[in-house]
């Protein structure tokens, strides 16, 4: 083709596209993007409804469409029966385990190692007769000494742990979730980055991280950029006011989501958001409130 031909080709296509559908292009408008957004699945942990009972709380739950239940991992094989009972019917599913394993991975005593290794396969073991969605774990808080050296030996000696976690996670159905903190609460791992790239190198279906909306008000410098960091990875969050850890909204102005929500809507992220935190006022008012706070957020998002 010579080079005046091919011009007005290239011309005469561009001024086709100008005018053409957005649909016969492959693009999507407003309102197909909004028709294939992901769904805001909230959660809470045990103790963030009103209510006097687990049984009363869980009503209250599902009375304002909260579909995630992420209860402690203290004694969780012995609740098992429990939960199954009082979720039988409902349509609230468990998402993530908080914790709850004693001692720590990264501890120079093999003891405390060993500790660690048993308590937590208990949690995992329970966690995925719940079908929860992963057994969030800390390698090691201020508090915990001694502790291994920040070193590259110690970063590859926890990829090596985690993928045994991992496998045991599989093997019953559910993952291991590492949560970055901000550095009061611990050093080691402070952002969903980090946090990425440790499962990035372990390379194991089992082995997730999360972001927490409070550990990220110090530490992260973008919000949207720290959720977006967690990729693939990114299986659980985290959410509460951003100046004293309470109820979203009862830090007022302060407690804004939009850009992280804005990440996990572009990422399509399919888990959880829970609220993890306290309440300065009465529940009954302050949760109900924080509820449509976020729902508006995301809206925005």
């Amino acid at each position: 083709m010579k080079r005046r031909e091919f011009l007005k080709a290239s011309l005469l296509g561009g001024a086709a596209a100008a005018v053409a559908p957005m649909s016969l292009l492959g693009g999507c408008t407003e309102g197909e993007k909004k028709k294939t957004a992901p769904e805001l699945k909230i959660s809470f942990q045990e103790g963030t409804a009103p209510g006097d009972t687990l049984e009363e709380r869980l009503d209250f739950m599902e009375q304002n469409g909260v579909v995630g239940f992420e209860p402690g991992g203290v004694n969780l094989a012995g609740r098992i029966n429990e939960f199954d009972q009082l979720l039988r019917g409902r349509n609230i599913k468990v998402s993530a385990i908080c914790a709850g394993f004693q001692g720590f991975i990264l501890s120079e005593d093999a003891a405390v190692r060993e500790q660690f290794d048993r308590t937590i396969r208990e949690i995992i073991a329970a966690a995925g007769q719940l079908g929860s969605t992963g057994v969030i774990m800390v390698p090691a808080f201020n508090a915990q000494v001694p502790v291994m050296p920040h070193t590259m030996d110690t970063r590859k000696y926890l990829v090596e742990q985690l993928c045994k976690l991992g496998d045991y996670a599989v093997e019953c159905g559910t993952t291991v979730i590492l949560e970055p903190l901000n550095r009061n609460e611990a050093f080691y791992l402070r952002q969903v980055g980090d946090a990425a790239s440790i499962c990035r190198d372990a390379d194991h279906p089992g082995v997730r991280c999360m972001g927490d909306f409070w550990h990220m008000t110090f530490e992260e410098p973008s919000n949207y950029g720290a959720l977006m960091s967690g990729g693939e990875y990114l299986q659980h969050v985290h959410i509460a006011s951003r100046g004293s850890r309470n109820t979203p909204g009862e830090d007022g102005d302060a407690d804004n989501y939009v850009d992280g929500f804005r990440a996990l809507k572009e990422m399509n992220y399919p888990h959880y958001v829970s609220f993890e935190c306290g309440c300065k006022g009465d529940k009954a008012q302050s949760v109900p409130a924080a509820l449509q706070l976020i729902r508006e957020q995301w809206e925005r998002a």
